[in-house]
């Protein structure tokens, strides 16, 4: 594993958002991308019900594609990322704290990071190791530095998570992109035939500045994957991201 970039392939996929969940409408959306919107919520059918109630709409497009993506595999590392993860049931116990009223140990427990992660195995039996993270606009390109550390560790494969929606209201004036509802996953496994990389450098260029109207970086990543193109450069700060395919 280079300490400047990346390789890896990508196995298995599967994403999902509202009104966007087969293979053949990701395809043509990769091709003419238009603003995800909705609540609608996937089936995730493959959950108990008794967890699957738990789950709130992120968490529950997050699990649907753990679940497609993986396919019935067990004891694969995980990393699950999101920029803003469960957001909108930390403000709801924010509010609850300001209104005086006594907080939900399993609210509380639902609106940490790792929750989804947390549900994933436990509806799994599963005991393989899972992680968490977000790290701001470039949280899938961490992510994938994350996972590949698990390969080069010598892991066959690892099942990478992306997922984030809108922020609530309140919060709404801090978005620096156009967020939208949306979940994918990714079978990761060493570099072969039509691998993927990811390389990175970090530069004082000034005159960067996010965008407001630009599709946030876990729909980026996607378009880059399934639209087929050659290379992909994203920034955040000082830090450029490049990302490239094999021919």
């Amino acid at each position: 594993m280079r300490v400047d970039g990346v390789r890896f392939s990508v196995a298995r996929h599967a994403a999902w958002s509202p009104g966007v969940s087969t293979p053949e409408a990701w395809r043509a959306w990769a091709q003419a991308p238009f603003k995800i919107e909705g609540t609608a919520q996937p089936a995730l059918a493959k959950m108990p019900a008794m967890l699957r109630r738990r789950a709130g709409f992120l968490g529950k497009m997050a699990l649907e594609v753990a679940y497609d993506c993986l396919d019935g595999r067990s004891g694969v590392p995980t990393v699950f990322c999101s920029r803003h993860g469960e957001a909108a049931r930390a403000i709801e116990l924010l509010t609850e704290l300001t209104d005086e009223m006594p907080l939900s140990p399993t609210g509380f427990g639902l609106a940490v990071h790792n929750a989804s992660a947390g549900l994933f195995s436990i509806a799994r039996a599963d005991q393989a190791n899972h992680v968490a993270l977000a790290a701001g606009a470039c949280t899938v390109e961490h992510a994938v530095i994350e996972a590949c550390g698990m390969l080069a560790d010598g892991v066959p494969m690892v099942l990478l998570v992306a997922y984030d929606c809108p922020l609530p209201e309140v919060l709404s004036a801090f978005e620096d992109c156009a967020e939208q509802p949306h979940a994918w996953a990714w079978l990761m496994v060493p570099a072969g035939a039509g691998a993927l990389a990811l390389h990175w450098s970090a530069d004082d260029a000034p005159g960067f500045a996010p965008d407001p109207t630009s599709m946030p970086g876990g729909l980026e990543v996607l378009r880059f994957y399934m639209g087929g193109a050659p290379r992909l450069e994203r920034r955040d700060g000082r830090l450029a991201w490049r990302w490239t395919r094999d021919d």
